[in-house]
């Protein structure tokens, strides 16, 4: 059986960056963000569901997000009801996925929103990705698309990162990549017993 690890981390605090440590050492990894688009995806479990809710959120067989998000900005009820066809799929996605490395000793679940979601529920420990406000304001300046007000929006739908931080029951700083793999596969050993070769 193993133990499942949920990760999570306000934007721009190297949560990518570290799951890709964690499937360096050989840890599967579960993430979110990607079953949700392979659920919104052409043939994706969540298309004909949403379709039956709100027709104009398909286009070419595929969830349109611009048009869901038109929805939800004109429907106060819409996202409650996506939310209403996705959590559960998503859920399905985790267990499958969880199931299917039943003898790994070690899952890692990458979940954006866990605490806010209640998602800590189904795992058996939290690990926060962390950074200082002003790397992680520079970091996600840099991204194409990105301005200081979107930033601020994003912001105010996740839980402040001290109060992540004082929930969880690990941290890992990623202030360079060399620190961060090295906390990586020493929280590895730590939930393991067998530290992967550096």
């Amino acid at each position: 059986m193993s133990l499942i690890l949920g990760l999570t981390g306000s934007i721009g605090m190297g949560k990518s960056t570290t799951t890709g440590f964690f499937r360096e050492a050989g840890v599967p990894v579960w993430d979110a963000d990607a079953a949700v688009h392979e659920l919104y995806a052409k043939g994706g479990a969540a298309v004909a569901p949403i379709g039956a809710l709100h027709p104009a959120a398909v286009k070419d067989g595929a969830i349109d997000r611009a048009a869901l998000r038109e929805w939800i900005a004109a429907d106060a009820s819409a996202l409650k009801r996506i939310e209403g066809v996705v959590h559960p799929l998503v859920g399905q996605s985790r267990a499958d996925f969880i199931a299917a490395h039943a003898e790994k000793p070690l899952v890692v679940v990458d979940v954006p929103l866990l605490f806010e979601t209640g998602g800590e529920r189904y795992v058996d420990r939290t690990l926060v990705v962390s950074a200082p406000a002003e790397v992680q304001r520079t970091r996600v300046l840099a991204r194409p698309g990105m301005n200081e007000a979107h930033f601020q929006t994003i912001l105010s739908k996740q839980m402040p990162d001290a109060e992540k931080r004082a929930r969880a029951d690990h941290v890992i700083e990623t202030l360079s990549l060399d620190q961060t793999r090295a906390a990586v596969f020493d929280l590895i050993g730590q939930l393991t017993g067998t530290r992967p070769d550096a």
